[in-house]
């Protein structure tokens, strides 16, 4: 007998979120792409079945005590999987890291550049001599002997190289820069008098009562901050703390009274919320009123300056971390010949593992990057890319890589690159599942599973399946148009180039910033532009980091940017910013209650006549209100059971079933729906119940327009993905006129099939209608092909980025020979052509 090994993983009965009783199976050692539309349920079989089984079987076989410290997931709700690997799973977006990550410490590069340092760099003795290496460092616990004057001392460890421990600049605490309040920052608009709000530091929470308060000690609150004394500009800024009895007048016309209310000087008030806060945003907020200068002592290297007396081949390891990874490597061959014969089978073993750290990088084309790079600065692609590095590096075999849109933030040239990796793995004796849109991921795949047809409720079924060959062929399918280009690409018309410009232009210079020297820049007024180039180009640069603080500080009459040396805004009033961070921080959040639906159902309810009867107001049918709320989940329709070293247990709430209401309030009907069978209503469903009601009719009608209607009113908006967050973003905003209005979409078809960027192209449309003027940063050719005008950077990442390398239009970039996009995007304009 022949032992058989299975060939494929079979999923039977999957119910999580909207799949339908799913029966399918996926194809082990294999590179197999899930693709559906939005909300259709690709996320659902790939991360909440495979990978959550996967993750939590491979849990299960450690020990209990191991298991309390992990943060642990619970059972799939699926009947059985057959023949499920260990799973490792990277999700869409990575969490942006914090202010201490590098690319060195996410890509742990820099701990074994550290050990290379310690083991065999030049150390420097307590008398300033340079000591050549010495094999005494790794032998006697780092005692060397000078040679030169006789002393004995310890060389610095792999721990003392780390700037977030031990090696940490005094000045700095390892940050590399250091901040001040700016008081140009403090004043909002120096025309403004106090109690117009001038003092911008004094609208922080738990400071608005400050006017009432300095008006108190004898400030004038009603005289333009331009036009007060020197003397109280000082108290504003600088006065002493004091306690003094104030009398506050409510917005009803009620007075409160408070004998101690303590004076806080525009300094005070955000020093004093900074040493009281953790919460990331709260900082955020606080940091808009600092300048962030590089720190005087280590002069941005985050070192304690006497540990770069030690030299690796005539370098420090500051220098050394500012190369970037290609000439890192290039550097790495040089130090074994500079090494003392004895050395050289050491300074092989190291070197080589810090050349292996360092190939997915190279592999992943983030060779431009330095180690010392600040992992915030990254984009998504670049951060994810890190990610799979480090995976990469573990060269595992039998596991499942689950890997949620890894072609996020991905300029078309890395994507080969990634496909690379993808083969990689497999060729390891790994399965690899990906969920993606990217018609290149899915036309590079081993098999591909089409999920769908709809979203929501109308999706979680299998629509097709088979080799990229079949699947395309099929008539059902609903990738197949776009991978075999029968389908039309450009839904707009192409602009002349005289028609391009006919509504004016913004213009932008920025001499220096990050890769960016010298380079001026113009938009087309009321068009839509999209800004393209590899990652790290200067895309981000160009648009986030100048064009939206120069109009910001042109608007409220403040200086520009420093590197900002011209701009004409166009008579640009409003800069609405819309990326693809999940709306709302919990559970509590839903589509109702995001727009403005919820409220208007409130007074719908609150109007009938069961609850003009029982005295209840709007604010009883809201269920974050004790009064409306079911009693036992406090209005969030489920409760989290704690099952000690099992992980945590969240089941629908026994008493309301998840309709988050309390009996009496749900008793109360309108038209028949309670106030939960309303936000168990998808948006569709919705519409013809409110066909008579104005208000909500029109936002349940945009909400469909925006290809967004089969979500429910009720659900929770943290969960949406990206492409869907973003939308309903916008839903306020369709509809009203935007004259003076830009709108920046930074890469705003994350997690979108090319259907739904379809009907994103019709939202910029209905903007551009409605007189905006929109940008989106973004690698999508499918987009790229519908914009009026391309600004494409490059022409690599990093030092080999920041210049124009082509403008136009569509069609005009794709014959640029200097463009890498213009190549990509002519390869998809011959395809659909």
């Amino acid at each position: 007998m022949t032992n058989q090994l299975p060939t494929k993983i079979k999923v039977r009965g999957a119910k999580v979120n909207n799949l339908k009783n799913l029966d399918v199976d996926i194809p082990l050692n294999k590179f197999v792409a899930i693709t559906g539309r939005s909300g259709s349920g690709k996320s659902s079989l790939a991360m909440g079945v495979l990978y959550a089984e996967g993750a939590r079987r491979y849990l299960n076989a450690l020990s209990t005590f191991t298991r309390r410290r992990i943060n642990q997931m619970g059972k799939a709700a699926v009947e059985s999987v057959e023949y499920l690997p260990s799973a490792l799973a990277l999700r869409q977006r990575p969490q942006v890291p914090g202010v201490r990550s590098t690319v060195g410490t996410m890509s742990e590069s820099l701990n074994i550049l550290r050990l290379v340092f310690s083991r065999l760099g030049s150390p420097v003795c307590p008398n300033g001599h340079q000591v050549p290496p010495t094999l005494a460092v790794a032998e006697n616990d780092g005692y060397v002997t000078c040679p030169t004057c006789g002393v004995t001392f310890r060389a610095p460890g792999a721990e003392d190289f780390a700037f977030n421990s031990d090696g940490a600049c005094p000045t700095c605490g390892g940050l590399g820069e250091v901040r001040q309040l700016d008081s140009s920052l403090l004043i909002a608009n120096e025309d403004q008098t106090i109690e117009e709000g001038a003092v911008a530091s004094w609208h922080l929470p738990g400071r608005n009562f400050m006017p009432i308060v300095a008006n108190a000690i004898g400030i004038p609150i009603d005289v333009p901050y331009k036009d007060l004394s020197a003397a109280d500009k000082q108290r504003v800024l600088h006065g002493p703390k004091q306690n003094v009895a104030i009398n506050i007048p409510s917005s009803k016309g009620k007075i409160f009274h408070m004998d101690n209310a303590v004076y806080e000087n525009a300094f005070a008030a955000v020093e004093d919320s900074l040493a009281t806060t953790k919460n990331e945003r709260t900082i955020a907020k606080l940091n808009k009123f600092y300048t962030f200068d590089t720190c005087p002592t280590c002069h941005g290297t985050r070192l304690n300056p006497k540990l770069l007396k030690q030299l690796l081949n005539g370098k420090n390891l500051a220098e050394v971390s500012d190369l970037p990874v290609k000439q890192l490597r290039e550097f790495a061959g040089t130090i074994v010949d500079w090494l003392p014969a004895k050395m050289h089978k050491l300074g092989t073993d190291l070197v080589d593992e810090l050349v292996r750290s360092l190939q997915p990088m190279v592999d992943l084309g983030l060779d431009y990057l330095t180690l010392s790079r600040p992992g915030a600065t990254l984009s998504t692609g670049e951060l994810q890319r890190i990610q799979l590095g480090r995976t990469l590096r573990s060269a595992t075999t039998g596991v499942l890589y689950v890997l949620d849109e890894p072609s996020v933030g991905l300029h078309p040239a890395n994507v080969t690159g990634l496909i690379k990796a993808f083969r990689g793995l497999v060729a390891q004796g790994n399965s690899v599942v990906v969920v993606d849109h990217d018609t290149r991921i899915i036309g590079a795949a081993d098999y591909v599973i089409e999920i769908g047809p709809g979203a929501g409720k109308n999706g979680g079924t299998v629509v097709d399946q088979g080799t990229v060959a079949e699947v395309a062929r099929s008539p059902h399918s609903l990738i197949a148009p776009f991978l075999n280009g029968t389908t039309q690409l450009r839904e707009r018309p192409m602009l002349s180039d005289q028609a391009l410009w006919q509504k004016g232009q913004l213009s932008l210079e920025v001499q220096h910033r990050f890769n960016i020297d010298d380079v001026a820049v113009k938009f087309p007024k009321n068009r839509l532009t999209t800004v393209t180039g590899m990652s790290g180009a200067g895309k981000t640069t160009m648009i986030l980091d100048s064009l939206i603080p120069a109009i910001e500080a042109e608007v409220a009459h403040r200086p520009l940017p420093k590197h900002v040396t011209q701009l004409d805004r166009a008579g640009i009033r409003h800069v609405i910013k819309v990326d693809s961070v999940p709306v709302g921080k919990n559970v509590r959040s839903t589509v109702a209650t995001y727009t403005d639906i919820l409220n208007r159902l409130r007074k719908l309810f609150a109007a009938t006549p069961t609850a003009q009867e029982r005295g209840y107001t709007n604010s009883r049918f809201s269920y974050n209100v004790k009064a409306g709320a079911c009693p036992t989940c406090n209005g969030t329709g489920q409760i989290s059971l704690d099952v000690q070293y099992l992980p945590d247990i969240t089941e629908v709430c026994p008493q309301c079933h998840g309709q988050r209401y309390n009996q009496e309030t749900l008793a109360v009907k309108w038209q028949g729906y309670s106030i939960a069978d309303v936000l168990a209503l998808s948006v569709d469903e919705a519409l013809p119940v409110f066909a008579e009601e104005a208000g909500i009719e029109q936002t349940l009608q945009t909400l469909h327009d925006m290809g967004l209607g089969y979500l429910l009113l009720g659900e929770s908006t943290p969960a949406l993905s990206g492409g869907e967050a973003q939308r309903l973003k916008l839903v306020s905003r369709i509809g009203k006129r935007q004259n003076g209005t830009l709108f920046i979409f930074d890469e705003p078809t994350v997690g979108l099939h090319p259907l739904d960027i379809q009907q994103l192209v019709k939202v910029f449309d209905q903007l551009l209608q409605q007189g905006a003027t929109v940008i989106a940063i973004e690698h999508d050719l499918d987009l790229i092909a519908n914009a009026d005008y391309v600004i494409d950077m490059g022409p690599g990442g990093g030092i080999a980025g920041g210049q124009l390398v082509a403008t136009g239009t569509p069609a005009a970039v794709s014959e640029n020979p200097a463009s890498v996009t213009g190549r990509y995007l002519k390869a998809q304009l011959d395809l659909f052509a």
